[in-house]
């Protein structure tokens, strides 16, 4: 029998683009060999190791795959299988710009820059809340299965909030997942700070936050699953391709930090200046798809639509193939990302 394998998840946010998130997933979860020893993941990602969680608890890996199609069956995937099949030989890009430039889109988004979310009063929603609060928080929470970090940002010091454990609620993940011009704050007690904090999207501070998955508990693997790209050739012009690009760049800002430091402390214990006894050596890997991702749009963050999503998932599973083919040997062994390269 294979040696097990044991991972932790580091899960991008970056809307209804985490269906990429759910692919990698579903496919990962079919290694018998791999073992999830923890996730941290924001905004969607913390949806989807929320779900994850919670079913893997109730069903194994296949109660998770179960629940990751739950998941994102409430988010858009799939609710309209005609639909889906009669686009599929469609490209995704082509549909992601066919939304974008949609009167629907351009007028949702004219709202969004002059309404705020503050202004609808006592009819406001937030339409993530009903998927969330589905989810079995005591199973989310449990001490069992993977450990669990949700990333959110408190808007009052601009700084990130990790919570774990019983901490982790549906205000949490819905504040991970809290995009401030789309969204009212999300007001949770802060036992650091000692007050009622509001809190916005973690991507601003951490897309995910790797730090914690550096307990000496868990091992020292690292796989993120990338959904913000990390370069796009074209300079953008349009108004909703800066913006779509100004996210992304401040959404992967954290995330490059964190890559830098990891690479110095790297540096001290290879030349010794540093002893691995004191400080973790961390092995980085990445499941990304660059291509796909550069030829889709904020439109199709935003507007979840069950073609894309489904081609999403089918990107995820493929991306998490070739990862597997290719570096499965590597997990546990020696990191498979060149750090300099990526944050440079």
């Amino acid at each position: 029998m294979p040696k097990v394998k044991r991972i932790n998840l580091a899960l991008q946010g970056g809307g209804a683009h985490g269906a990429f998130t759910w692919g990698v997933l579903d496919r990962i979860l079919q290694e018998e060999d791999i073992e999830i020893a923890a996730i941290s993941g924001t905004s969607a990602g913390a949806l989807n190791g929320a779900a994850l969680k919670a079913g893997m608890i109730s069903g194994g890996r296949d109660g998770a795959r179960a629940n990751l199609d739950w998941l994102w069956s409430r988010v858009g995937a799939q609710q309209d299988a005609r639909l889906v099949d009669w686009m599929r030989g469609l490209d995704p890009g082509r549909v992601a710009r066919a939304i974008e430039y949609s009167p629907a889109f351009a007028v949702a988004d004219m709202w969004s820059r002059m309404i705020s979310p503050y202004s609808f009063g006592p009819f406001y929603r937030n339409p993530l809340e009903s998927i969330v609060r589905s989810f079995d928080f005591d199973k989310v929470c449990a001490e069992a299965g993977p450990d669990l970090f949700v990333c959110a940002t408190r808007v009052r010091t601009g700084k990130i909030r990790v919570f774990s454990g019983p901490e982790i609620s549906t205000d949490a993940i819905l504040a991970s997942a809290c995009l401030p011009t789309l969204f009212q704050a999300v007001e949770i007690d802060d036992p650091i700070t000692g007050r009622r904090e509001a809190y916005w999207d973690g991507g601003y501070t951490g897309n995910p936050a790797l730090f914690p998955l550096f307990a000496d508990h868990l091992p020292s693997d690292i796989v993120i699953i990338n959904i913000n790209p990390l370069e796009r050739d074209s300079v953008p012009v349009t108004p909703h391709q800066i913006q779509n690009r100004i996210n992304e760049i401040s959404f992967n800002s954290s995330l490059l930090r964190e890559l830098r430091a990891i690479a110095f402390v790297q540096r001290l214990i290879a030349d010794g200046t540093m002893s691995s006894e004191r400080m973790k050596k961390v092995f980085v890997h990445m499941v990304a798809d660059d291509v796909l991702m550069n030829d889709l749009s904020v439109a199709t963050k935003l507007m979840p639509n069950a073609f894309v999503l489904d081609r999403l998932k089918t990107a995820g599973q493929i991306a998490a193939e070739a990862f597997l083919s290719t570096h499965k040997n590597d997990l546990n062994r020696k990191g498979t990302v060149d750090l300099v390269e990526t944050y440079n």
